[in-house]
């Protein structure tokens, strides 16, 4: 509020913010809010960098290229066969809950979960990929239309309506909540990985961080270079 004022406050962000985390922003760490970008200009882009886009073709292309002959084994459960897979490399990258890896010892973090509602209509819908419904009245918070990413022209739209939802471990965990008790229960799980130097965390449930796709692409480049260079 001491940067945008009550009345936009309360139009674009108390609403959506109290849907979308389950709970009062006042008792959200301020690191939320800060995501937001305020300009006092006409400039309507959601974040700062010079280029911006998405692959051609979707993020699948882009694994398939990398993976393009490796071994790959996929609807494996690695916790399950933990031990096996240990013993099959020095290193370990790992992008699931980090709690669950450590079999809960110290408590389970929190998360907040999503729902998705599927339709395919006729023509188009809402003209563009995104549209963020900030209102407290609306259950979902935004609206996907998929051609829309790749500017298609196709004569059917498919829609996704995403809605907040909690989190339990039948759940998908997809945000999560980094306030001070999580955030020091993480910091106690992640002694043990450093201690074993055998795990590479990656993404937001291992890092526990809420991360946009550009920073999680500069996190594992820079993860990359730390271990090629031994540094």
């Amino acid at each position: 509020m001491s940067q945008v004022g009550e009345e936009i406050y309360q139009i674009f962000i108390k609403g959506y913010t109290t849907k979308q985390w389950g709970r009062e922003p006042k008792h959200l760490p301020s690191s939320i809010i800060k995501r937001l970008p305020i300009r006092l200009t006409y400039d309507d882009n959601y974040f700062n960098d010079k280029y911006q886009g998405i692959p051609i073709g979707g993020y699948t292309q882009i694994f398939e290229k990398m993976l393009s002959g490796i071994e790959t084994i996929t609807e494996v459960d690695f916790l399950k066969d933990k031990e096996y897979f240990e013993k099959k490399a020095n290193k370990i990258v790992f992008s699931g809950k980090i709690d669950e890896l450590f079999q809960y010892q110290y408590g389970q973090l929190e998360y907040r979960s999503l729902k998705f509602e599927n339709e395919i209509l006729d023509g188009d819908f809402q003209g563009n990929a995104v549209v963020n419904y900030t209102e407290k009245e609306v259950p979902y918070t935004r609206i996907t239309e998929h051609k829309h990413f790749e500017f298609g022209t196709q004569e059917k739209t498919f829609i996704t309506k995403e809605y907040p939802d909690s989190y339990d471990n039948t759940k998908v965990p997809y945000y999560p909540i980094s306030d001070e008790k999580n955030l020091d229960m993480y910091n106690r799980y992640k002694l043990l990985t450093e201690k074993e130097n055998r795990y590479i965390l990656g993404g937001r449930l291992a890092e526990y961080k809420y991360y946009d796709m550009h920073q999680i692409i500069a996190s594992a480049l820079t993860k990359v270079k730390k271990e090629l260079s031994g540094v």
